[in-house]
């Protein structure tokens, strides 16, 4: 007879043979309608890990005296299995990826119930594989069977800082600058309508810049800092678990060599040598599990500095000609050099876009103009309103 004491923590781990055994049954349906080999091979095998899991809950039943839960593929799993598979593997894959988090949370309540610190070692080991699992099938869900040359040229392209994409602090500048020159034209635009084109104009402008160029900084700095917080916890993560399991951290490896075209003999070769040398097997476990570089962390200084000065920069060009003139001499000459820093700045953008810069430059050239046009007519609408 099962200890009293001890129903809840037998309750929750029938539960969880349970589920592992309708999660095996889900990855083994997958499998079977998965067209490309090299996922099937990682489905079949994350379906076995469900079933050794099952089989340690198992035993551990058997331990207490408690009885196995019935083994029921009730209709309603059978439902649910039918339209995951039905939807597609790597939509299967994100509903299975959110299951997997529900049995973490059930590990570690199991492990608070848990009587003696054997079962919490295996809980923790189990719960571990769980978390392992969701970031799995992310990855299988992401990756093609066949892995062609862009894929590969990405792959390499992510080891090398000057190639990184986005254009790291010179597009942070660029869109800066964008920000700056339209929220400021705006607000020149809007006042030398209601003013036409008084002193008021320089300093709405004056201050308009300076709002514009400490927001953007420090939304950059606050922004980048907590991205680079989040990356090393996620870095540090990675490392308890290579330390605390390196097994289940060689098979992961070496699963998404495998997603990656890798033969399964040489993927399990090459992640066994990495693991040899356990910087480079956390390298290589971030970058691939988690596309991060500890190289390539963000610096929230740089950001800071760049998105500030980029934006005054911008909000700089509207208000020039209000330094030397006034009236509508200067709201003119404040139309034509902010059109014609829109379609520079556009055109800038394509470093970071790819796209063609006299499309991009025009597209930034009417929306300013739009804009201008705009507020300079809420303006005179208020300024006649006031008067």
């Amino acid at each position: 007879m099962p200890d009293d004491t001890n129903e809840p923590f037998i309750r929750g781990l029938q539960q969880a043979w349970q589920r592992e055994q309708a999660s095996a049954r889900i990855y083994r349906a997958l499998a079977a309608r998965e067209p490309s080999e090299t996922r099937r091979r990682v489905l079949l095998k994350l379906a076995a890990s469900e079933v050794q899991h099952g089989e340690r809950w198992a035993a551990r039943l058997r331990e207490l005296g408690a009885p196995l839960p019935p083994d029921r593929d009730r209709p309603r799993d059978r439902a649910w299995r039918w339209v995951l598979v039905q939807s597609g593997t790597d939509n299967a894959l994100k509903r299975i990826e959110s299951s997997e988090d529900d049995d973490a949370a059930l590990y570690a309540e199991l492990a608070r119930l848990a009587p003696t610190t054997e079962d919490r070692a295996a809980l923790s080991a189990v719960q571990q594989d769980e978390q392992a699992h969701s970031r799995l099938t992310g990855a299988v869900g992401a990756a093609g069977a066949v892995v062609g040359p862009q894929a590969r040229l990405d792959t390499l392209l992510r080891r090398e800082t000057w190639h990184k994409r986005g254009g790291g602090w010179i597009g942070q500048a660029i869109y800066g600058a964008n920000d700056g020159l339209g929220s400021v034209f705006g607000i020149v635009t809007g006042v030398a309508g209601a003013t036409a084109g008084g002193p008021a104009v320089l300093i709405a402008g004056l201050a308009g810049m300076l709002a514009s160029a400490l927001s953007m900084g420090s939304g950059a700095y606050l922004a980048t800092k907590a991205e680079h917080e989040v990356q090393q916890a996620e870095i540090g993560r990675e490392r308890r678990e290579l330390e605390q399991n390196p097994a289940e951290e060689r098979e992961e490896l070496a699963l998404f060599y495998q997603l990656k075209g890798v033969p399964e003999d040489e993927a399990e070769a090459l992640a066994t040598r990495l693991m040899t040398q356990p910087q480079s097997a956390l390298q290589t476990m971030v970058s691939e599990e988690l596309g991060l570089s500890e190289q390539n962390a963000p610096n929230p200084w740089t950001a800071a500095l760049s998105a500030t000065l980029s934006t005054a920069f911008g909000a700089f060009i509207p208000i020039i000609p209000f330094f030397v003139a006034s009236g509508y001499p200067a709201i003119v000459a404040s139309f034509a050099i902010s059109t014609l820093a829109h379609f520079l700045i556009g055109a800038a953008k394509t470093i970071v876009t790819g796209l063609n810069p006299w499309r991009s430059g025009l597209e930034m050239t009417i929306i300013g103009i739009g804009e201008a046009l705009i507020t300079y007519g809420l303006g005179l609408l208020f300024g006649t309103a006031v008067g």
